[in-house]
């Protein structure tokens, strides 16, 4: 429960004075010793705290989840294991698991997605990657059209689906080996491309190296490029740009 969720309860009498003293105490973060839990988050930056999963102890993965879902915050964690998802699921019910994208979540709120924003893969074996980007950014609101292997390797298949940017405030583009596929979408679109290099390759791929090198020479205008395998803050850049281009958009308006 947010501040100003706590504010409008005790505003219409539905919360006593003493409750929200309570509650507020436990802002801007719960410490739970082993876990500090920023209930904070979204009122300063928009978006509720998210949890990375992989390597961290299974009880302590429970415990934030099972806290934040009693608060009825919508929770989103990422790097999963179908491990700590089941043990998270056991304790917390309301939590969903994705096996592809590793994205375990709860969502008590749901959130109108705007926009909109297109995740786009070199491959299929970029997918994971792709649908961690995709699902972190339907998390936070935005609306998002995927468009599969269409890397350079068959250059026509991504020529023939450039109507899927019509009306998009933003692409990812994912890609393993060499790279290329948000150089050259970048060349074709009039907006923002975040360029995520995947581990995908053979040897001298370095696992995603070879990529993110590609990816932050490229010559064309209008990329940025977000760490390898990053596809969490792939989708959480382009969720923030594709707000602003919807607030702007009816601010103009």
């Amino acid at each position: 429960m947010d501040v100003n969720e706590i504010l409008n309860n005790v505003k219409n009498g539905r919360m006593a004075v003493e409750e929200a003293e309570a509650l507020l105490k436990k802002l801007p973060y719960e410490d739970l010793g082993y876990a500090k839990i920023d209930q904070h988050r979204k009122l300063r930056q928009g978006f509720e705290e998210v949890i990375y999963c992989q390597g961290k102890e299974t009880g302590h993965l429970v415990g934030i989840c099972k806290r934040m879902a009693e608060e009825r915050i919508n929770v989103l964690g990422t790097r999963a294991s179908a491990e700590q998802a089941e043990a998270v699921i056991s304790a917390a019910p309301q939590f969903q698991y994705d096996p592809v994208s590793r994205i375990l979540k709860a969502v008590f709120r749901e959130t109108e997605r705007i926009g909109k924003i297109v995740v786009c893969t070199g491959g299929t074996a970029d997918i994971p990657v792709a649908e961690e980007a995709a699902s972190v950014a339907e998390f936070f609101g935005t609306r998002v059209e995927r468009l599969f292997d269409v890397g350079v390797a068959g250059i026509h298949r991504l020529l023939d689906n450039m109507e899927s940017f019509e009306g998009a405030n933003c692409v990812i583009a994912a890609a393993g080996m060499e790279g290329a596929l948000p150089g050259v979408v970048a060349g074709l679109v009039d907006v923002p491309v975040i360029a995520v290099p995947t581990s995908v390759g053979y040897g001298a791929n370095f696992k995603g190296l070879s990529a993110l090198l590609t990816m932050i020479n490229s010559c064309s205008n209008g990329i940025t490029v977000v760490n390898i395998d990053n596809g969490y803050g792939a989708g959480y850049v382009a969720t923030q740009i594709n707000r602003l281009a919807v607030n702007g958009h009816e601010k103009n308006h």
